[in-house]
């Protein structure tokens, strides 16, 4: 098979796995040989070998045996020279530079893929998420390490990758000279693993502890594996000594993480640890004004009524990945029968992804949850009293009932001692008003969301 025949069939791959998975594990492959059934390519790592020959072996297998070559199986070497590797690297993969071990062929690290979307200018900035942003872009600026290590925590899809990703773009091209790792948790005890049993620990050392800036995403991941804390302890200590950048994510606090040796819980501590809160419904509605922005260049025919992102951002709230996935089917469900996006159109469409965002939160939890909080009794906040000191939970309890449940205005009425829906509709509209006026309300109606989508 020639050079041209491999570059045809890359191009079809490209068309069944898509551009970033083309990007980041098909054009790096070189075709080197076809000799006795067995297909060989050059990779530039090994751990790119490995993950192709894993996720796309029986693919590629498939593809050459379509086009009439006879190919019992595929092969993944990186080449011996290793000045054979792709000229032009795919950006979304940032790696240490290679060991001074002469053979660093067998040391070399390579790092996750990076995905191009994930760029700062993509993150869309609330409250929930603003200081994660703020101590992320410190970090990306590459100047002095001012806390170490960044501790980001948060649910998933809040935008923890995408900040680590962020940080790694944005220093590949304000410090091209400094030598950034990122991984997940997961690489780092497979590399550790790898080395211990070819015996190469000197080299993992080396590689790991030579970098600038580590960045290590989902942490949690090496809880309760005893060999692999001590090996990224021992990394950590050695790094701050030597005043490098750790950048560490995980799905929840240091202290809260089960299984996680004491003394790297008091490490991750000694940073500046930065919560990414449950997104609220302005920064979910403000993510989905983004993305229909990208939209409109590739669907430039399609409208859409007023009032459906609004709809999605209250109906989608726990999950930002599910949220945008939901407008990506819209947008081209909508383009496919080619329809404007509607209200009716948008329930049909996302009946499935609408069902199971459903919030199961109960009127008589919501109101359990606010007389808690004001230290009121449950029938004073039901009853008929007017006095303020009722009122205003009684408000509060009806508008989170107008926001988390799916009952009517006149349901929640009965629900409060069989009050008039426009009663409902008064009291939910002031605290709207107050939201905006009164910081107290504002935190309040914050705290008393999270806790009931706990």
């Amino acid at each position: 098979m020639t050079q041209e025949q491999w570059g045809a069939l890359q191009q079809d791959l490209l068309k069944t796995v898509g551009q970033n998975n083309y990007k980041t594990w098909i054009e790096p492959i070189e075709f080197s040989e076809l000799s006795d059934g067995v297909a060989t390519f050059h990779v530039p790592t090994n751990f790119i070998g490995n993950y192709v020959s894993q996720n796309y072996g029986d693919l590629i297998l498939h593809k050459l045996a379509k086009v009439g070559k006879t190919v019992q199986r595929v092969t993944f070497k990186v080449p011996a020279n290793l000045s054979v590797r792709p000229s032009k690297p795919s950006m979304k993969t940032a790696a240490p530079k290679a060991s001074k071990s002469e053979d660093s062929r067998e040391t070399e690290i390579a790092g996750a893929p990076l995905d191009a979307r994930f760029t700062f200018d993509r993150f869309v900035v609330g409250k929930p998420n603003e200081l994660a942003n703020a101590a992320a872009r410190r970090v990306a600026e590459g100047g002095p390490v001012t806390f170490n290590p960044l501790f980001l925590y948060g649910g998933v899809g809040l935008g923890k990758t995408h900040l680590m990703h962020a940080i790694a773009w944005e220093l590949q091209a304000r410090r091209p000279d400094l030598n950034v790792l990122y991984l997940s948790a997961e690489q780092f005890m497979y590399r550790f693993v790898q080395a211990l049993r070819d015996r190469r620990m000197m080299d993992f050392k080396e590689l790991f502890r030579s970098v600038d800036v580590l960045m290590v995403d989902d942490v949690q991941f090496i809880a309760g594996k005893d060999s692999t804390q001590e090996e990224f302890f021992h990394t950590f200590n050695a790094l701050v000594d030597q005043n490098k950048q750790i950048i560490i994510s995980a799905d929840r606090a240091p202290g809260e993480i089960k299984d996680l040796e004491d003394r790297i819980k008091s490490r991750l501590q000694c940073g500046l640890v930065v919560d990414l809160h449950p997104t609220d419904y302005e920064l979910r509605l403000g993510i989905l004004q983004a993305k229909v922005d990208t939209y409109r260049a590739q669907y430039p025919e399609l409208q859409m009524q007023d009032g459906i992102l609004e709809f999605l951002a209250h109906r989608i709230s726990t999950n930002v990945r599910v949220l945008e996935g939901a407008l990506t089917r819209l947008f081209a469900f909508a383009s496919l029968v080619g329809r404007e996006i509607t209200m009716e159109l948008t329930q049909d469409c996302l009946s499935d992804v609408l069902r199971a965002s459903e919030r199961k939160i109960s009127v008589e939890e919501i109101q359990r949850k606010v007389a808690d909080h004001y230290n009121i009794r449950l029938s004073d906040m039901i009853g008929p009293k007017r006095v303020r000191t009722f009122a205003r939970p009684r408000q509060v309890a009806m508008y989170l009932c107008k926001q988390l449940t799916s009952r009517s205005l006149p349901e929640i009425g009965r629900r409060f001692g069989g009050r008039d829906h426009t009663t409902v509709m008064h009291g939910v509209r002031r605290i709207e008003e107050l939201r905006s006026q009164d910081g107290q309300i504002a935190e309040d109606l914050e705290l008393l969301r999270r806790s009931l989508e706990a």
